[in-house]
Parts: C-alpha cells; structure tokens; sequence
C-alpha cells in the first residue's frame, strides 16, 4: 500500500462543546470548522498523503482530535485510554480503522491513561509527556508495548498546556520546536530552537521539507523558510480555540510495512 497514509475523522455537529483546559473558552463556528478541516485534508493529499477516514464519532465533541486516540511505531498500533474519562469513547472507531490498515493492535488498559498528542517521535526516540492527560501508568504500559520494538522511550514532564505536542514538535532534522514560555525543560531535548508563537511549535512533516503548520504562526514561517524549509500554511483557528493544533487532526503512518 502507498507507504504515507493519514488518519482522519470529520468534525461532528457538538464540536463547540469540547473539552477546554488552558483556555478561556470561546465561541466555535461549527460550519467554519467543518471548511477548515476540508482544507486541512486537502492539504494533505496534495503533498502524497492518502487520507483515511474514521467512521464519525459525532457523540464525542472532541472526536476530530484524532491523533489522541492511537499512537503507532513500526506495525504497532497502540489504542489508547484517553486521560478524560468523556472521550475514551473515541477509540473504538480507530481501533477498526488501524485493524483494517494491517496494524498489530495493543491497548492502554486501567489503570493507565494516554493521549496520542502526549507521544512525539523521533527516529526510534519516543518521548512522552507525563502530565494532565497521560499518567505513570499509562507510560510505563507505552514503554512495555514499543522498546521490544527497538524505542527508547523518554518521559518528559508537561504541566503548561494540555499536550506535550502542545508546546514542541520536531523538524525533519531532529530539531526540536518549542515556545519557550510553554515548555517545562527545554534542555531534555538534544537539539531545541525557540520559536516567537505558541502556534509556531506545531508542525507537521509533509516530505520533502515541506511543514504543514498553522497560518496563525506567520513569524515561525518566515523563521522555518530561512532555515530551507517550506512552510505549507492552513488555517485552523476554530479548532485552537479547542487548544488543537496542526498534529492533533490526524495521525501519520510513514512505517507500517503491509
């Protein structure tokens, strides 16, 4: 099968009603959202991505965050158990979708917790954020299912924003991006740039240089595209209001081999 595939789920009518933690809550516009993430797929074909949907969970407002779900390292996928008891309904749709792509199945069980947008990877180095969302349980179990896949798996404290992809992504390089301000300890990562907007932490690795990152971190942009990359801009700002970002709407499957 082609070797970039990319999990998504439409946005449900109740999307106004997710979760919000570290923000003031704030109207959402439902049908403007519903565009953005049309643009938003889009954009990922566009650069090679097959998009693959995720039968619709419009019971659970927060189902669109996809990336939350499942987190998959070579031909692994890892069901989660979602830190907030009201979204753990969530997994069973992905559950079928990554069984139907091949994937061997695992799961977070109780009393573990795990969101996917606490786990960011890097080559076989998987760090996971140990805060609100995700608990000691929760990685221990991660660490259990991947390091007899050859991870290493890091544990990293998050208590400023909801997610560790909350506050850093990582260029194609390895680099890590952070916004200082957000970021518990920039100095467990080998390699970190600061960047001037929160939003400017999220990117989303295309291929071929190309970051998918939000329109709202024009500054970051204009940083990434003097170090050699392309940024490639969407607009996401009714799901920031829900504290989303670029990598919570999808989950990226570069490794699986089936």
């Amino acid at each position: 099968m082609p070797s970039k595939k990319a999990l998504v789920r439409r946005p449900g009518p109740r999307l106004a009603e997710g979760l919000v933690t570290h923000l003031e809550r704030a109207e959402v516009d439902v049908d403007l959202a519903a565009a953005q993430w049309e643009a938003y797929t889009e954009a990922l074909r566009t650069h090679g991505w097959e998009t693959v949907e995720v039968d619709p969970a419009d019971d659970f407002p927060d189902a669109v965050f996809v990336e939350d779900t499942v987190v998959v390292f070579r031909n692994v996928a890892l069901i989660t158990r979602p830190g907030a008891e009201s979204r753990r309904g969530e997994t069973a749709g992905v559950e079928e979708a990554v069984a139907r792509l091949g994937c061997s199945v695992n799961w977070i069980w109780d009393p573990g917790t795990l969101d996917g947008g606490d786990v960011l990877k890097i080559g076989d180095t998987v760090y996971v954020g140990r805060g609100g969302r995700t608990n000691a349980a929760g990685v221990q179990q991660l660490r259990a299912a991947f390091e007899p896949l050859g991870a290493r798996v890091v544990s990293v404290p998050v208590s400023r924003v909801l997610h560790l992809k909350s506050a850093v992504t990582a260029l194609p390089d390895g680099t890590v991006l952070g916004h200082v301000p957000l970021v518990d300890t920039p100095s467990l990562f080998p390699r970190f740039l600061p960047v001037p907007e929160e939003s400017g932490a999220h990117v989303v690795l295309l291929g071929g240089g190309k970051l998918l990152m939000a329109a709202s971190a024009p500054k970051t942009a204009e940083l990434l595209a003097d170090l050699g990359y392309e940024p490639v801009p969407v607009d996401i700002s009714e799901f920031e209001k829900l504290e989303g970002c670029v990598t919570c709407l999808s989950v990226r499957l570069r490794e699986l081999s089936v």
